[in-house]
């Protein structure tokens, strides 16, 4: 199985040069993340259920798009719903999306998510799409993204494909 990953990765590489598949490891957590590119690290503090929580990112800009993973530890596991549900709204309320398209994603690993996909606007006024899956396990939550003004769908789904927790 996941040889027949790889291999369906190297085959999108092949075709789209500027997207250089790698796996990077989202230190100090388990997630492993396959990015187009190398990812610059960085932390912030964001309101999150209810305190001011420490938030965890890596990503990086290729092919026209911006990859990004973050993370972040709720005080325990009985609110990292409440939290997904508070960091999918901020980011929809952010991007001024239309109404978003919801499905359930389950991460390589067995960890349920969610997958969400809406249309918005940058900034700066631009439109933009974004598709992004947030999942928790345990207190931890993550959220990983894409944002593009463009979506393409093979690189999405190769994108959520490499997400792995043990």
């Amino acid at each position: 199985m996941r040889f027949l990953f790889l291999a369906t990765v190297l085959a999108l590489a092949a075709c789209t040069p500027e997207l250089n598949w790698r796996e990077v490891r989202a230190e100090p957590t388990a997630l492993t993340v396959l990015l187009p590119c190398k990812p610059d690290r960085g932390a912030r503090v964001v309101p999150l259920a209810g305190r001011d929580t420490p938030l965890t990112m890596l990503g990086c800009d290729a092919g026209g798009a911006t990859f990004a993973v973050a993370f972040a530890d709720t005080p325990d596991a009985g609110q990292a719903v409440l939290a997904l549900a508070q960091w999918r709204a901020a980011t929809l309320a952010n991007m001024r999306a239309g109404t978003p398209v919801q499905q359930a994603f389950a991460v390589a690993g067995g960890v349920a998510g969610t997958r969400v996909s809406a249309s918005g606007q940058r900034a700066d006024g631009k439109p933009v799409q974004s598709q992004a899956l947030y999942f928790s396990q345990g207190q931890r939550v993550y959220q990983a993204v894409i944002y593009a003004a463009r979506m393409s769908p093979d690189v999405a789904d190769t994108f959520f494909a490499g997400l792995r927790l043990p």
